[in-house]
């Protein structure tokens, strides 16, 4: 979540495709700028969709992708990162705090739509089934 908007909500990594970047690339470009984790391995491909977002008072629609990724190494339970260059066009650094859920306890609601996704990754993972 952003330490210092908590009304934006509880998010996921999240971004924008650069000019001539695969998804895949862009997806893991985009968790390691906003996380500061290095470590970070992509697992699968789990689907797209194609977003409205004037629900949330932006004139835009977005073409999502999303992706299941996986963390090695020993990263903390929770820490703080600062993002220096937000894809949203917003002066940096942006500061984000992190936590890790645990899926078998129930994901957390997330905001924007971020966790359309969910349920498949739940049904890749086994979990809840």
């Amino acid at each position: 979540c952003h330490s210092h908007a908590p009304e934006a909500g509880i998010q996921v990594p999240a971004g924008t495709v650069k000019d001539g970047e695969r998804p895949e690339d862009a997806v893991t470009r985009e968790a390691v700028e906003e996380t500061g984790l290095t470590e970070l391995r992509l697992i699968s491909f789990l689907g797209e969709e194609v977003r409205d977002m004037s629900s949330w008072g932006v004139e835009q629609v977005h073409h999502r992708y999303f992706y299941h990724l996986e963390c090695g190494g020993s990263p903390p339970r929770t820490w703080r990162h600062w993002e220096g260059d937000p894809s949203d066009g917003t002066a940096g650094p942006i500061e984000f705090e992190f936590w890790w859920a645990d899926l078998a306890d129930g994901v957390p609601e997330l905001s924007g739509d971020h966790g359309a996704l969910v349920p498949e990754l739940l049904k890749r993972l086994c979990i809840g089934e």
